[in-house]
């Protein structure tokens, strides 16, 4: 690995990062356009590689948020965790599968449209502070399931944590204050994460961990000081102006991806 190539493993790592910590995310969403482009890895290698950075990044943040967010907060509300992760771990491992599984084209095809939902998350999710629960009892039970697992699905085919998906889940189908949904968020993502890296590492594919071990540690402490960077300027930038750009950039990189041979 040359010394260039690693200097823009951290750079583009922190910027990530800090576009993550900014708004309350891992950065994987950003992180994935960076791996098929500029670092010219293979679909399926990307994603595997970004679930491996985004493990990493996830397991820190959880205690950078306790100052904020006290792990008490957290565990007091087991129930909607658990709930959600009733389905989500399920789509996990079934989207890890289905990727391994799928030609080049079609993965390439599958993120650029991943990718652009998710910018549209960001603008229509991202945000409410205030929300009222219309489902109670068995219903909210199983639309949490229900949630859960197609998050887990778009989490292992994109190898992201699916926090900008499981924030406004928890925000306005179980009425979460936006602080605490993104401790909740990375309380679901860890777990969801695990079971699809591990359906990951059943595929040969998997060696590219193993093969840029060096690439993945370089990056992946660059997207923690990042995103521990980004959590500083939080009051600064206005999301106002914030959300839209990243949108932008998603939709931009939902175009190259797809047009990624």
């Amino acid at each position: 690995m040359t010394k260039p190539r690693q200097v823009f493993a951290f750079v583009g790592g922190a910027a990530i990062g800090a576009l993550g910590g900014l708004i309350g995310l891992g950065g994987a969403e950003f992180r994935l356009p960076l791996l098929i482009g500029p670092f010219r890895f293979r679909a399926l290698e990307a994603v595997i590689l970004n679930k491996a950075m985004s493990l990493i990044v996830v397991a820190t943040a959880l205690p950078f948020r306790a100052a904020s967010v006290p792990f008490a907060a957290v565990a007091s509300n087991w129930p909607i965790i658990l709930n959600l992760l009733a389905g989500s771990l399920v789509g996990a491992w079934l989207g890890a599968g289905w990727a391994t599984k799928l030609s080049s084209r079609n993965l390439y095809r599958i993120l650029a449209v991943l990718l652009a939902l998710i910018a549209g998350a960001l603008v229509f999710g991202h945000g409410a502070t205030t929300a009222s629960a219309h489902l109670s009892g068995a219903l909210l039970i199983v639309a949490g399931v229900i949630a859960g697992f197609g998050i887990g699905i778009v989490a292992s085919l994109m190898g992201v944590a699916g926090g900008e998906l499981l924030i406004p889940t928890l925000v306005l189908l179980f009425s979460a204050d936006i602080k605490l949904a993104g401790s909740l968020s990375l309380a679901v993502s860890l777990p969801t994460m695990i079971v699809g890296f591990s359906r990951y590492s059943r595929d040969s594919a998997f060696g590219v961990v193993t093969r840029n071990k060096a690439f993945v540690l370089i990056m992946a402490l660059g997207s923690i000081a990042g995103t521990f960077i980004g959590g500083r300027l939080l009051g600064i930038v206005s999301d106002q102006l914030l959300i839209p750009a990243l949108s932008l950039i998603l939709v931009a990189s939902s175009v190259k991806v797809w047009r990624h041979e």
